[in-house]
Parts: structure tokens; C-alpha cells; sequence
């Protein structure tokens, strides 16, 4: 952690050497009747496509239709430096297309700007400016942001919660309001499935990469790996986790493993096997892919 506070995800670190993910700060919630209402325009949607929290948030936004009801930002794919100067953090930094190229924060590599999105609302430099607007004591700067115009303020940064509120409270504003992806006859085995599919592997992954120490990097890898065998045992007896209907626990967990061959075998060390050596797997990724708005 800086001097000044600001911190990130390799700063949440246990005395073990284990990962610890502490809980989003901006927790209300949009829906009828409360302090911020669904309407059209007064939203606006903060991401990163190199997140996968971020992007279970933009999936659901696509699938429900909601595109032309909340706005969206897109920052670079890389951590910049958030205030050269003044302290070490690195965090998102937007761009726009056209922009020249940005490296790492570390300098390695080259990576455009072509999907990116500037933020159009704040004129922001980085997601930090965002909390910095909302007074945030934090000091973690994560997205996804789902952010009110009309308050000036961050209304959540809990990617499921995000998640829920585009399932169910803009479906007067949404083109596919009978799309449920969190179905009342399905809603304690949709919790069930998250609350062991969460520490395994959505964060299973980041608790194998930021471990510091031999034995919390085996324990998450283990815990990990024996999650991964269990969804293939389930998805060798049904089409998706809750049955055979597409849910919220689905997305979530096609966010991480679409990434998994790629990037979490390499920089985060879970390379007792690739995704697509699992028959099941990769016929579920394959079919998920081909889904309308959850490619992200």
C-alpha cells in the first residue's frame, strides 16, 4: 500500500501468504421506490475488458438489452500509473482510439487502444479519479463502476450485485425483460453453486497467482483444480450449472474460464491442465461463446 492510501488486489495479502479479496466499498442499489431509481440515461458503466468482474457486468448489460440505456467506458487494457509523483499506484487509465499505443506500468510490451471507450460523463484520467470523486477511503480503485450521473456519485462496484440489478430492475427500460437470469424457482441453487464456484475458481485463479508462499499457492491450486473436475462432472449430465437454463452462475464462470488457457495458465501458474482438455469444458465455453452478448 502507498503512503497515501492507495492500494490494489496484491496489497490484500493474509499472514500466510494467501490472497484475501476484501469486499467492494460502494454498495447501494438501484431499484424502484429507492434512493436511485431506474431511468434511462442516469447510469453510466465503468470497465475494463482485461476484467472478468467487469466484463460478467457488460455481458449481462448486452444480453438484457440495456445498451441504449446505460452508458459505457472502456479503459485500456494495461495499469498506468495513476499519480507519477506522488505515490506508486497503478491503476485503469482511460483512452480513446487513435491513441498511441501504452505499455505496462512496468514497460513491457505494446497494446493499442482500439476498445477503448473514453469517459465521456467525468472527462476521468484514470477509474481513481472516480472514487476520488465520490470521496472514496478505500483506496482500492476496482472496476467494474456503475456510476450516477445525476447524484455524481459511485453507486456500486460489486460486479454481482451490478450483475443482478441489470437482470431484474431495468426490465421496463430493457428490450429482453423476460430474460431472467436469476429465476425465483432456481435462486438457492443458483446461491449454492456460486458460493463454492467464488473461492475456487472465479478467485481461485487470482488466490494461485498473488499467493506468497508455497503452501497458500497449493492449496488454492488444489481447491482449483478439484472445483474444475467437479463442473465437468456436472456439465457431463446437463447443458448448464443450474440445469437446463442459462443463468447468472453461468456467466460468471464463463468469464473466467474463457480466460484460462491464455492467461491464468501463464501468469498465474494454474497449469496442471488447459480448459479445452476437458471434453465438457470446452463443449460449455464453445456453446457459451456462441450466446448472444456474453463474448467478453
Amino acid at each position: 500500500m502507498s503512503a497515501t492510501g492507495a492500494r490494489t488486489a496484491l496489497d490484500e495479502m493474509g499472514a500466510k501468504g494467501e490472497f484475501k479479496r476484501k469486499d467492494s466499498a460502494f454498495r447501494d442499489i438501484v431499484q424502484k421506490g429507492g434512493r436511485f431509481k431506474p431511468e434511462a440515461g442516469r447510469y453510466h458503466l465503468y470497465v475494463s475488458l482485461a476484467c472478468p468482474w467487469a466484463c460478467r457486468c457488460v455481458a449481462v448489460m448486452h444480453m438484457k438489452g440495456l445498451q441504449d440505456v446505460v452508458g459505457l467506458s472502456v479503459s485500456h487494457p494495461t495499469w498506468q500509473h495513476t499519480r507519477p509523483g506522488q505515490d506508486e499506484h497503478c491503476g485503469w487509465a482511460f483512452a480513446s482510439p487513435g491513441d498511441p499505443p501504452l505499455s505496462s506500468s512496468t514497460g513491457q510490451g505494446s497494446f493499442d487502444c482500439a476498445d477503448c471507450i473514453p469517459d465521456t460523463v467525468n472527462g476521468a484520467k484514470f477509474v481513481r479519479d472516480l472514487y476520488a470523486l465520490s470521496h472514496d477511503t478505500s483506496g482500492k480503485y476496482s472496476v467494474p463502476v456503475l456510476w450516477d450521473k445525476k447524484e455524481k456519485c459511485v453507486v456500486n462496484n460489486e460486479s454481482s450485485e451490478i450483475l443482478r440489478m441489470f437482470n431484474s430492475e431495468f426490465n421496463e427500460l430493457s428490450s429482453a425483460p423476460d430474460l431472467d437470469l436469476y429465476p425465483a424457482d432456481l435462486r438457492a441453487k443458483i446461491d449454492e453453486i456460486n458460493d463454492w464456484v467464488y473461492p475456487t475458481i472465479n478467485n481461485g485463479v487470482y488466490r494461485c497467482g498473488f499467493a506468497t508462499s508455497q503452501e497458500a499457492y497449493e492449496t488454492a491450486f488444489d481447491e482449483l483444480f478439484a472445483a474444475l473436475d467437479r463442473v465437468e462432472g456436472i456439465l457431463g449430465q446437463q447443458r448448464y450449472l443450474a440445469g437446463d437454463v442459462l443463468t447468472e452462475a453461468d456467466i460468471r464462470l464463463f468469464m473466467t474460464l474463457i480466460r484460462f488457457d491464455e492467461v491464468y495458465v501463464v501468469y498465474f501458474k494454474t497449469n496442471k491442465a488447459f480448459i479445452h482438455e476437458y471434453p465438457n469444458l470446452r463443449g460449455y465455453v464453445q456453446d457459451l461463446y456462441q450466446t448472444p452478448g456474453t463474448p467478453a
